[in-house]
């Protein structure tokens, strides 16, 4: 059995729907502590389009994860502690850290947590290998000697022009102060050794994220040097050495060998918010000063911290947090730098996991107290920027009003707020849902103006004002044989224009206007002309209303005059209706709206030759066709007036996880007569809808666009009271009641009962599904005036059970008709529930 469908081809103007996607934010913040201390943080953020699926926030901060070196050329190293101040770079050029303060100047100190740039650092002096001033070839004296008897690596390597084979013996140790500084070296494989255990540390250590050089890099002398230069500036390490093993093919196999910072035990932690705040500064000159001066320059400041501390705001972290890092800094002795990676991993990963992904550890102070203090930057909200862009990309001036944007956006996005993504996915659904827009970016970058700000940038690009779609439609029936044919070779279609944002105030007026046959469409020309006025109670108004007018003149077939299951084709009823309908919709939240207005039309029911028909037909077991079947209308004339009050009350809290809803969906419909009307008509018709998507496993993490499992129950009830015309009747059977049947042809009643449950299993980035549905006309189908289920030959109801496929938009879905014992096979468009 086939359901009827149409194909529709069209023309029209193309109207992208807006794109959800985070700019790469690089914020630049200074540490608070003695010396210059310069932070780059990189955060990515990706979503999909505007189902608004949820987004995941990928934060990378870099310290401890990005060393480089400054490309100020070679500098000569002086000595230091994990307690003396660190001569730090010009911060434009570099990133460098700051251990602590100057030994016996203080108890407090402080260590930033980032990484350097690129380039240069400092260097030793003296030339290359081979001695004699550096002689680039290593000392060939020495390598005609030992020829035959060592093995060397080959300097003739294809690959010379890019880098430089080191020439000398292989598997010997060589410092970096004795590599060649003209020569380009290839870095095969980077080692980190821990001088106090003497092992090589896992891959996966932590530290291995300060170290910028990577396996198939190519370095210089100075570059090597610098590298060393950066991992002792961070404050990590008491001490660093770097050497090569050579290997065979020219390359060094570069070994890092260190010895861990560590401080005095503590036995409690404290996180601040140091967002806002100015950042000091070491003076460029500190290599120049005396003794006495950093004496004075560090008590300086120490106070200026501890003021610092006693300015920073409390952050966010709760103290559950707290505790457990406090717990960890009791189990140990010391603290070490890979405690503090370990309690800066947490603390940013507890303010990631809650959205805060601009959220970053700058600083940690007083590590030679008892308490360890962390300093935060959270992202506070310095300004809130909407700019509008034209085709190009280019800033431009919008027709929207700023008021009408500005309501849409969530409160957590404004200044003084800290900056959430949840919050920015909200703003994209609110200001999307607008229907203005075809695209929307809302992008989080530094304030260049205030230290550890954060402006969030709105980019908006509108839709053209005014639009007009053609399109054409054939529609598709069962032949004689089953085989799906066209109804008719003249098409049909619909002409549609819309004017969207009048006065910038997002008020439109749409129409349509719709034909079955585009070459004679007087047979039965339908249209609607709409009129949408958004914020009644004002713009300002916290209340969201909005009014509806509309004039319609529609033409649909109607299921209550059909026939039951065997029975011949039974002429068909069309039901014209015209008139007006005016509304409010008002929305509580995102999830529950409420509309209710008055609708005032005429029905007039025609036969399939748009004449009057004031009775349904049949044909009988004779071949002659009966036309005392029940009446089509209240008025018995074949045309009604009516006016009624109209309302819906909606829950939908459902959310896409990947393109399958998941949440419940409750909807309560109502249908006031007023007695004005033909034969006065007075009735109350309501239904209610209850359907609920339980989700029956978590996202998979591995294939993050499979859909889950989803188990769907539903229910809907449906009960009239008082004067019902026939074709307001409910009917029972078709895709969106009872599958396996036709539409209407189990019962049309006054009062119904329908359950269904439907189990989704992913498969293939889609899902199979099977159903299970029954529908009952509770008895009352005989109170319906004529008794158009007994006179149709109905059963009044019936149950079915299948299974299907989800291929996009479509659904192919075999389903069993269990009065008829018989099974046949669907092809449907748009969702069952």
């Amino acid at each position: 059995m086939w359901y009827p469908f149409g194909l529709a081809f069209s023309l029209r103007i193309p109207l992208p729907l807006p794109d959800f996607h985070w700019e790469e934010v690089r914020s630049l913040w200074l540490s608070s502590r003695t010396g210059l201390v310069s932070h780059s943080a990189e955060l990515f953020v990706c979503s999909d389009s505007v189902s608004h699926s949820s987004v995941q926030p990928v934060g990378r901060v870099r310290g401890l994860h990005s060393l480089r070196g400054s490309g100020n050329g070679p500098r000569k190293q002086r000595a230091s502690s994990q307690n003396n101040v660190l001569s730090s770079f010009p911060w434009r050029k570099v990133v460098s850290c700051v251990a602590g303060v100057a030994s016996g100047f203080g108890s407090v100190s402080a260590i930033a947590i980032l990484g350097g740039g690129n380039g240069g650092g400092w260097g030793g002096d003296g030339g290359g290998y081979g001695g004699g001033g550096g002689d680039s070839s290593g000392g060939n004296w020495w390598r005609k000697i030992v020829d035959n008897g060592i093995a060397f690596a080959d300097s003739r390597n294809e690959d010379s022009d890019q880098w430089d084979s080191h020439g000398l013996r292989v598997d010997m140790r060589v410092h970096i102060t004795k590599l060649n500084p003209s020569k380009r070296y290839k870095v095969s494989e980077v080692e980190l050794v821990d001088k106090r255990t003497k092992q090589a540390v896992s891959s996966k250590d932590p530290f291995y994220e300060l170290v910028t050089l990577r396996p198939g890099s190519i370095a210089t002398k100075a570059q090597l040097e610098s590298e060393v230069e950066n991992l002792l500036n961070c404050g990590m390490f008491q001490t660093v050495e770097m050497e090569g093993v050579t290997q065979a093919d020219g390359s060094l196999k570069m070994q890092i060998s260190f010895v861990e910072s560590q401080w005095q035990p503590a036995d409690s932690f404290r996180c601040v918010n140091v967002g806002l705040l100015s950042q000091s500064r070491l003076p460029d000159s500190e290599a120049t000063m005396t003794d006495q001066q950093r004496e004075e320059m560090a008590k300086i400041q120490e106070e200026e911290y501890k003021t610092r501390l006693r300015r920073a705001r409390p952050c966010m972290l709760p103290k559950t947090v707290e505790r457990e890092i406090s717990g960890w800094l009791r189990t140990e002795t010391r603290v070490t730098a890979r405690m503090l990676q370990k309690i800066r991993d947490r603390v940013q990963r507890w303010y990631h996991e809650e959205g805060y992904a601009c959220a970053q550890v700058v600083n940690f102070g007083n590590l030679n107290t008892n308490e360890v203090v962390c300093e935060v930057v959270e992202g506070d909200i310095t300004k809130l920027q909407i700019q509008f862009l034209d085709k190009m990309g280019t800033p431009c001036e919008g027709v929207t009003k700023m008021q009408i944007i500005g309501r849409e956006l969530p409160e957590q996005l404004r200044p003084g707020q800290v900056f959430n993504i949840e919050a920015g996915k909200k703003a994209l659904r609110n200001v999307n849902g607008l229907a203005l827009f075809s695209n929307i970016e809302v992008n989080p970058r530094p304030d260049e103006e205030t230290d550890g700000g954060i402006v969030v940038e709105v980019k908006l690009k509108e839709l053209e004002q005014k639009t007009a779609e053609v399109s054409t439609e054939w529609s598709v029936v069962p032949g004689s044989s089953g085989r799906p044919t066209l109804a008719s070779i003249r098409p049909g279609g619909s002409v549609t224009f819309e004017h969207r944002n009048l006065y910038g105030l997002n008020r439109s007026i749409l129409g349509c206007v719709t034909s079955s046959n585009l070459f004679n469409p007087q047979d039965d020309l339908g249209f609607k002309a709409e009129y949408v006025h958004p914020y009644v109670d004002g713009v300002d108004d916290p209340r969201n209303r909005t009014f509806k007018a509309s004039c319609f003149n529609s033409r649909k077939l109607s299921a209550v005059f059909t026939g039951g299951n065997g029975q011949e084709e039974v002429p068909a009823i069309w039901v014209d209706r015209a008139g007006l309908k005016v509304n409010l919709t008002e929305n509580f939240t995102r999830q529950s709206k409420l509309t209710y207005g008055l609708v005032v039309e005429e029905v007039t029911t025609r036969d399939e030759t748009s004449a009057i028909c004031t009775n349904g037909a049949r044909t009988l077991p004779s071949g002659a066709l009966s036309l005392e079947g029940p009446p089509t209308t209240h008025s018995d004339t074949g045309i009604d007036r009516v006016a009624f009050l109209q309302g819906n009350l909606t829950h939908d809290n459902t959310r896409f996880v990947n393109g399958t809803p998941v949440g419940s969906r409750n909807i309560f419909q109502w249908d006031q007569g007023l007695g004005i009307g033909s034969k006065f008509p007075f009735f109350n018709r309501h239904q209610v809808t209850l359907t609920q998507f339980v989700q029956l496993q978590p996202e998979d993490t591995k294939d993050q666009l499979k859909p889950p499992p989803v188990l769907v129950l539903h229910g809907r009830y449906g009960g009239c009271v008082g004067d019902l015309a026939t074709y307001d009747a409910f009917t029972l059977g078709g895709p969106y009641s009872v599958r396996g049947y036709n539409i209407g042809e189990l019962a049309a009643c006054r009062r119904f009962l329908e359950l269904a449950t439907e189990l989704r299993i992913p498969i293939n980035k889609t899902h199979v599904y099977g159903f299970l549905e029954y529908g009952s006309d509770l008895g009352s189908s005989k109170d319906v005036r004529g008794n158009p289920t007994e006179f149709f030959r109905r059963s009044g109801s019936g149950a079915s059970y299948g299974a299907g496929v989800k291929l996009g938009s479509i659904r192919a879905e075999w389903a069993q008709d269990c009065n008829a014992g018989t099974g046949s096979l669907f092809v449907r468009f748009g969702e069952r529930f």
